[in-house]
């Protein structure tokens, strides 16, 4: 359906394909791009790991807890996003079939367990991530495109020419809205073919995951302005992202100087960190600072920013070899 702005003259697409039949059976078809995304990522992460030389025989030997760790993972974040229904309806935990599943969660619960797998392998956590990163920015880009045609994860009221209407309970915009979701995934998308070139050329372990996190997270930053759902917000004030920054960038020089130290220097190390920390946070509630709104996933990505900086670094110098 074609809508005419008189004032603006301009089109306004209404858009909504959530589901198709096929004979007696109801298809989602979000459920179609999850499935197809998962798919093809799984194929193009095994791919990107042999062509690492990295050893793919513990998928095998262990495909049920990886399995596990994947639905658990993406069970998990989907709560989180979705915690406000879970509250009013608790049983709605045990409904797994009401389609609240999030890909990146699934993601991260795989990247967890390869973690503790890789512990005891001769090939490093980082060198699975820069496998794993990519086939994740190509499994977004299926998740996006679905959640568009399904309407979830919708955006804020637009006037530009390429906005949609939807004509859906769970969108609260009846007026044309920002197609946030194509937006990430054209983004995660050209990620994904900019992250193969960047394998190619690179010369040491992190160039595809330093690079693939940091501009993820800075797109998820951006975009994240035009979302119009609901979500968890997070109050913070510039000090909170300066301590914020200064206790990842503790953590990585403890990381480096850790082998250096003795064991009680460790455990002073430790606990002036931890209880600098401690009272920032009893004394952050009398601190009359302007506090700025964020999405949750926005706070999630300057985390996930952070982290990996931090870790990338700490990892090139414990390797210098890789």
């Amino acid at each position: 359906m074609w809508i005419l702005h008189t004032e603006y003259r301009i089109l306004y697409t209404s858009f909504m394909f959530e589901a198709f039949q096929v004979g007696p059976f109801l298809v989602w078809t979000r459920l179609v791009f999850l499935l197809l995304g998962i798919w093809l990522s799984i194929e193009f992460f095994l791919r990107l790991s042999v062509s690492a030389h990295l050893s793919i025989q513990h998928f095998r030997d262990k495909a049920w807890q990886y399995l596990i760790a994947f639905l658990g993972g993406g069970r998990l974040f989907a709560m989180v996003a979705e915690y406000r229904a879970y509250l009013k309806d608790p049983l709605r935990i045990f409904i797994v079939w009401d389609g609240g599943w999030s890909f990146i969660g699934g993601a991260i619960g795989v990247g967890i367990l390869l973690w503790w797998i890789s512990r005891t392998h001769r090939a490093t956590f980082l060198q699975w991530l820069d496998a794993l990163v990519p086939a994740a920015s190509l499994g977004l880009f299926f998740d996006w495109v679905g959640k568009f045609v399904s309407g979830h994860a919708y955006g804020r009221p637009s006037d530009m020419f390429w906005a949609v209407t939807y004509d859906a309970i769970n969108v609260r915009y009846t007026v044309p809205i920002h197609p946030v979701q194509l937006y990430y995934a054209l983004l995660f998308l050209l990620l994904t073919f900019a992250l193969l070139v960047i394998r190619k050329r690179s010369k040491r372990a992190g160039e595809e995951t330093l690079i693939g996190i940091i501009c993820a997270s800075l797109l998820t930053f951006g975009l994240e302005y035009y979302r119009g759902d609901f979500t968890i917000p997070v109050f913070a004030t510039k000090l909170d992202l300066l301590v914020l920054v200064i206790l990842f960038v503790s953590l990585g020089v403890f990381a480096i100087v850790e082998l250096k130290l003795t064991q009680r220097s460790i455990v002073i190390y430790q606990s002036v960190l931890v209880g600098l920390f401690t009272v920032y946070i009893i004394i952050r509630r009398f601190l009359h600072l302007p506090t700025h709104e964020l999405r949750f996933t926005q706070f999630l990505a300057i985390v996930a920013l952070l982290a990996t900086i931090v870790y990338v670094t700490v990892h090139r110098r414990k390797y210098p070899h890789l």
